[in-house]
C-alpha cells in the first residue's frame, strides 16, 4: 500500500516540476520588459478650436428648422432604440434610465424615484436647468461629450434628422405638448 502512496507523490511531484519548468522556460524565452512609454502618441491637428463646444453645436442646423421638417411616426420608430433604458408612458416605471413621458421642458434631473448621476445633477445646476429643445439635440448628438460622466451608456444619434424626428416624438408624450420653437 505504501508504495502506491509513494507512486501517488511522485507523480504529483513530477507534475508539479514539469509545470515548472515549462513556466519558468516560457517565461525566459516570451518575457517582454514594461515599455518605458506606454501607448501610441497620435497627434492629429484639431479642425477647429473648441471652446466648450458652441463651435461645434453652431455648425448643426438650428432645432427649430430641423423640427419644422420633423417626422413623428419616425421619431417613434427610432424611440425603439431608447426603450431597452426608458419608458414614455404616462405614469411608466422608470427602468435603467428615468420616464420620459413630458421630459421636453422638464428640469433636467428631476424625474420623481429616479438616482442621476453626480455628473447630471451637476449639469442640471440643482434643477433649474430644463430640457429644452436646444439641450435634447445636443444631448442626444453625443450624451457623454455634452455631460461628461453621465451613466446613460448610449453613443448618440449623430444624424440631425433622428434627433429632430425623437424630439418632435418625446415632445408628443405629454399632456400638454411644448409648442414647437419658431425661427
Amino acid at each position: 500500500m505504501s508504495s502506491y502512496i509513494n507512486m501517488g507523490a511522485g507523480a504529483l511531484l513530477g507534475t508539479v516540476f514539469v509545470l515548472m519548468s515549462v513556466s519558468i522556460a516560457s517565461e525566459g524565452i516570451f518575457h517582454s520588459p514594461a515599455p518605458e512609454k506606454e501607448g501610441y502618441m497620435i497627434a492629429a491637428a484639431e479642425a477647429a478650436p473648441s471652446g466648450g463646444g458652441t463651435e461645434a453645436a453652431a455648425a448643426d442646423k438650428p432645432i427649430a428648422e430641423l423640427l419644422a421638417k420633423a417626422d413623428v411616426k419616425a421619431g417613434a420608430t427610432i424611440f425603439k432604440k431608447c426603450a431597452a433604458c426608458h419608458n414614455d408612458t404616462k405614469d411608466g416605471a422608470n427602468k435603467v434610465g428615468p420616464n420620459l413621458w413630458g421630459v421636453v421642458d422638464r428640469p433636467i434631473a428631476s424625474h420623481e424615484g429616479f438616482a442621476y448621476s453626480a455628473s447630471m445633477k451637476d449639469f442640471s445646476k440643482g434643477s433649474t436647468e430644463h430640457w429644452t429643445f436646444e439641450n435634447l439635440n445636443h444631448f442626444l448628438k453625443a450624451p457623454k461629450k455634452l455631460v461628461a460622466g453621465t451613466a446613460m451608456g448610449f453613443a448618440g444619434l449623430p444624424k440631425e434628422e433622428d434627433r429632430a424626428n425623437l424630439i418632435a416624438y418625446l415632445n408628443t408624450q405629454a399632456d400638454s405638448p411644448v409648442p414647437l420653437p419658431t425661427n
